[in-house]
């Protein structure tokens, strides 16, 4: 049964310091959380997780056994875990680490030390990413709502295909880069796209390009969901015609709204 509130929210925390993990418990139980496993390693984490499923892990990247990149792209690759939410709390500012976590599809990255309210807005994302509301959209029923999604992370097309089914999308097509996506929008039509920047063979600048050359899709609405962040690169795609830039790790509440905003 998925968790409706923070009460019912199963956790696990791995953190190999006892002082930040007694740091972390406390938020924990203060935001009212109450099944909580603590663990101090990435296979202790696998192995709680084994024994009772949670909805949420919370895990530091440096850990004695593995990294939370590790982790996260382990629990990713397995059928059972792969949509468990998490969550990351780290001092680490190496791009080398952050990025695989954002690709992975983590609900949010909090810093150390972290505000209590960071941890608040993580918890409320995590129980909006296990129990969405329905995207209600004027002209379209979003089961029918047909969505191309662009991204060369398999772990990060998990994470947005998890998000717009919750949503109610269900007619999803998948392409691993834009030279990928061409023949699939040269032969189909879609109402919404979504696609990654930094890709091989053609990234998400050159293939919003591509998209704006067609008449038929000079008006369909592109979603760029990316953990670039470099302004000057996301000022040019913009210029070219993306309807909204989202970052990675996404809120899927902003999702809704935007596309609530952008299809119509």
């Amino acid at each position: 049964m998925k968790a409706a509130n923070l009460e019912q929210l199963v956790v696990v925390l791995v953190e190999p310091s006892s002082t930040q993990s007694h740091i972390i418990r406390e938020y924990l139980t203060v935001s009212a959380i109450q099944r909580l496993d603590c663990v101090e390693s990435g296979r202790s984490a696998l192995q709680a997780m084994a024994n009772r499923k949670p909805d949420l892990v919370i895990s530091a990247m440096h850990l004695p056994d593995m990294t939370g990149v590790e982790l996260i792209e382990t629990m990713r690759a397995q059928e059972d875990l792969r949509d468990i939410a998490f969550i990351l709390i780290s001092s680490e500012t190496n791009i080398r680490y952050l990025d695989p976590v954002r690709q992975a599809g983590a609900v949010a990255i909090l810093p150390k030390p972290f505000e209590f309210e960071q941890l608040k807005k993580a918890l409320a994302t995590t129980l909006d990413y296990i129990e969405p509301e329905q995207l209600e959209l004027e002209r379209y029923n979003p089961g029918e709502l047909a969505v191309l999604v662009v991204d060369d992370s398999r772990f990060s097309r998990q994470h947005i295909l998890k998000t717009l089914r919750n949503l109610g999308i269900v007619n999803i097509t998948q392409a691993e880069n834009g030279k990928a996506a061409m023949p699939l929008l040269e032969q189909n039509n879609y109402d919404l796209i979504l696609t990654d920047y930094n890709m091989p063979e053609m990234d998400g600048k050159e293939l919003i390009g591509f998209i704006r050359s067609k008449d038929k899709y000079a008006d369909t609405p592109v979603l760029m969901v990316t953990s670039e962040t470099d302004m000057g690169r996301l000022a040019a795609v913009d210029q070219i015609g993306v309807s909204a830039i989202v970052d990675k790790p996404f809120e899927s509440t902003l999702i809704k709204k935007l596309i609530q905003k952008i299809v119509v």
